[in-house]
């Protein structure tokens, strides 16, 4: 059976290469080397930033890049792509669609470090601004609120666990927070193009906009005297997380209507944010 179309927006350019199976590419093979003299073959045996130019983002990964060419909302650039990479993703490329082939060790020239790229790397536009009144009317849903989160691996892992537990979005202040970035995505394993990412300039304010929409918010704090199976209502939940270590600001704190901790054994001091929030939206989402 054909696998289906990926419904990929904003493609340019021409491709020179159809192939047997109706899909069309950017250039054969045999072609690759020639075109990689630009951007990665400045880095000649060195490693990339996983930056990508004029305000676009670079992703990588398979669920990472797949979640994005299927996201409508999604305008993408180019495509890197050993035919392996290809051959991974479920459905076929539009036949306008352009591919750049490589090998895997260019690929690696384009991303962080030594992030695994699974033979894909998608350069596409960053997602549209989000608006946290669109995201929350009519949903009972949970938001997830980070104060001042600024790893990009745990800020991607919550909003897989996000994803996982079906919560309305995150919501960050737009400084004093990562920029959207491939690490992000990697870490989100797709559920950076599923859960709306809302970017307010006061988180305060943002807090008290859900509680004008009857969210209650519980602040996660690790001396908090109440647990959270005993802080959560019947109602709405805004998680309200801080950062490691800093945990959250004495202005959020007083914003929340409640702070909890979770029950766990004096043997460890504490959890990872990002565990942190996978165990509350569980708890959020079993009560």
């Amino acid at each position: 059976m054909a696998k289906r179309c990926l419904p990929v927006n904003g493609a340019t350019g021409r491709a020179d290469l159809t192939d047997q199976k109706g899909c069309t590419h950017a250039m054969a093979k045999g072609e690759r080397k020639r075109a990689y003299r630009g951007r990665a073959g400045r880095m000649q045996g060195g490693r990339g930033s996983g930056k990508a130019a004029g305000g676009n983002v670079r992703l990588w990964g398979r669920h990472a890049v797949e979640a994005a060419l299927k996201n409508p909302d999604r305008v993408h650039r180019k495509l890197w792509a050993t035919r392996e990479g290809v051959a991974s993703l479920d459905g076929e490329l539009p036949q306008d669609f352009t591919v750049e082939y490589a090998d895997g060790h260019d690929l690696a020239r384009l991303v962080a470090g030594d992030a695994p790229h699974q033979g894909l790397v998608l350069e596409c536009e960053p997602l549209a601004d989000q608006f946290l009144k669109d995201v929350i009317d009519g949903t009972g849903r949970p938001v997830v609120v980070l104060d001042q989160v600024t790893d990009p691996h745990n800020v991607g892992a919550i909003l897989r666990s996000a994803a996982a537990f079906d919560a309305a979005a995150i919501v960050t202040q737009d400084r004093h927070a990562p920029p959207e970035s491939g690490v992000i995505a990697k870490s989100a394993s797709g559920a950076l193009e599923t859960v709306p990412w809302v970017r307010v300039v006061n988180l305060a304010r943002a807090l008290e906009e859900l509680a004008e929409h009857d969210f209650w918010r519980i602040g996660l704090a690790g001396d908090a005297e109440m647990n959270l199976a005993e802080a959560l209502p019947a109602g709405p939940v805004a998680l309200v997380l801080g950062a490691e270590g800093a945990g959250m600001r004495a202005n959020i704190v007083s914003h929340c209507d409640a702070v909890a901790s979770l029950p766990i054994s004096e043997a460890i001091e504490s959890l990872n944010v990002s565990n942190a929030a996978a165990i509350s939206l569980y708890a959020i989402a079993t009560r």
